[in-house]
């Protein structure tokens, strides 16, 4: 059941507007053309300080409430439902040529989010959505500002920041296939590439900038005059948003939100809510709309969640064996998370000297390896890419069957993220984790975050141990080259850089 809530709106890093000021709520009204759809009233309940009408006369200092929307799934109502499995992108209130661009990219009926958040979007309000990994978040929030381009087109009309560079240049993608009937100029905007080529891109105002915080930050702070491509921006966007407006960006997008103009929308999706997303629905705003389409953690449906529990020294063997079995278990291709650069290099070399074909793709790698690695993986080349959790979020590659947490994350969020790479837009999928003794406790709260428990994986013992030899071996020449090439070097100057730039940090707030 949808429910309209008490009041939540949000702002980024400004205060709220007093209620004496602020502007009454849009009346969404009932008609078949753009920009305001009709919202069936059949699934909204009024709770007193919400919804379209400010007559109240009330003088509370409160601000007046944005719609709060939570779908929980299986309680709406079947004409409700029905309603919305018809719903097409042209009710909606999408332009037409909109339209026909998403038909001719396969997408044939919205999503849930998509159908809560584009009209509210069109609407001009602000937009928080939390919605499952694969559900669609990124035409929620596209779709809306290229709409509103192809009407006015104009310098730099959106800014999207991503926290990771290849969801940025994967975001780059999408809104160049989406925007393509206009012409769309889009920048992306991401370090590990030449910064003076970007500024010269920016200074010829394209129409969306997709970025890293960090870079954009950089490049503002480098030209302070590139802080006017941003004057007449009428959307940002926080893809990811509960990584985005961590402590570990809060400087860079103070720089960034100083460049932008305050009568502006704002929309931030996620899979996951956090504690910081939260703080920001507290914070009072007018004209802001959140959906929720679950509470907690989850994961998709479709997904099958396994675990395999093995000592320590294992867990190569191990992967050999599922790697092994992809062919026979019709798996088209595999992500193979680990927690740190090192042993994504260390696997890697190991797979190279078992002759199996991978790539992989962490932090310690120029850009230009990084997009090269996903690019073999996303076209097909190579069936395997082993990574850190700098690929854990919002990548959308359709071959993706299994995803192995060759080492469990710490945090359930992260885990969500993770296995969010398979399974996705009704596809099915598989996760097998691999679960030492000290991973069990890991292993247990993840469970009960998800409300799911995992099934074992049934392992052929004979068949793990038969190339142990082999592995063996692979284990001892990946190290020796670990060694050779500079990569334990590159482990050790990261761990020193880490340790100065916190005590630089302290320093400056002391």
């Amino acid at each position: 059941m949808e429910v309209d809530g008490e009041a939540r709106p949000f702002l980024l890093f400004s205060k709220p507007k007093s209620s004496r000021r602020t502007e009454p709520q849009p009346q969404v009204q009932s008609q078949p053309k753009p920009p305001k759809p009709d919202l069936s009233p059949a699934v909204q309940t009024d709770h007193g300080g919400s919804g379209d009408s400010d007559d109240s006369g009330s003088d509370s200092d409160a601000d007046p409430a944005p719609t709060v929307e939570t779908d929980h799934g299986d309680t709406c109502s079947a004409d409700g439902a029905a309603a919305d499995a018809l719903a097409s992108f042209a009710d909606l209130g999408l332009s037409e040529w909109l339209v026909d661009v998403c038909t001719s990219l396969g997408m044939r009926r919205p999503t849930a989010v998509q159908r809560r958040c584009i009209p509210r979007a069109l609407a001009g309000e602000n937009v928080l959505g939390i919605a499952e990994t694969g559900s669609g978040k990124t035409a929620a929030f596209a779709l809306p500002i290229l709409h509103r381009l192809g009407e006015d087109p104009f310098g730099v009309a959106a800014l999207a920041l991503a926290p990771t560079r290849e969801l940025a240049a994967q975001l780059a993608e999408q809104f160049r296939a989406l925007g393509s009937p206009l012409g769309l100029r889009c920048l992306a905007a991401i370090g590990g590439f030449d910064s003076l080529a970007q500024a010269k891109g920016l200074a010829r105002r394209p129409h969306v900038v997709v970025a890293t915080p960090g870079r954009i930050a950089t490049l503002i702070k480098n030209d302070p005059d590139l802080a006017k491509v941003f004057a007449r921006t009428k959307f940002l966007v926080l893809d990811e948003a509960d990584r985005v407006v961590d402590a570990n960006f809060e400087e860079d997008l103070k720089v960034i939100f100083d460049c932008l103009p305050k009568k502006r929308q704002t929309f931030l999706f996620s899979a996951t809510m956090s504690d910081n997303l939260r703080s920001l629905l507290e914070l009072s705003g007018s004209k802001s709309y959140f959906f929720e389409a679950y509470e907690g953690f989850k994961t998709v449906e479709n997904l099958k969640q396994q675990y395999i529990h093995i000592p320590p020294d294992g867990k190569e063997l191990h992967l050999l064996y599922l790697l092994s079995k992809m062919k026979e278990d019709n798996i088209r291709s595999a992500i193979v998370f680990v927690s740190t650069c090192r042993t994504c290099q260390y696997l890697d070399f190991v797979l190279q000297e078992l002759g199996r074909p991978a790539v992989s793709l962490h932090s310690h790698k120029a850009q230009s390896q990084r997009l090269s690695a996903l690019h073999r993986f996303k076209s097909g080349q190579v069936p395997v890419l082993i990574a850190t959790d700098v690929a854990s979020r919002g990548l959308d590659i359709q071959t993706v069957d299994l995803v192995i947490n060759y080492d469990i994350p710490r945090f359930p969020r992260d885990y969500i993220h993770r296995v969010g790479r398979t399974a996705r837009a009704t596809r099915g999928g598989l996760s097998i984790s691999f679960v030492t003794q000290r991973d069990i406790c890991l292993l247990h709260e993840i469970e009960d975050d998800v409300g799911n428990r995992f099934d074992a994986y049934e392992c052929d013992d004979k068949e793990v141990t038969k190339d142990i030899t082999k592995v063996f071996k692979a284990r001892r020449l990946a190290n020796m080259r670990m060694a050779d090439e500079g990569h334990e070097d590159k482990v050790q100057d990261r761990k020193d850089q880490k340790k100065r730039d916190q005590a630089r940090k302290r320093k400056h707030d002391e």
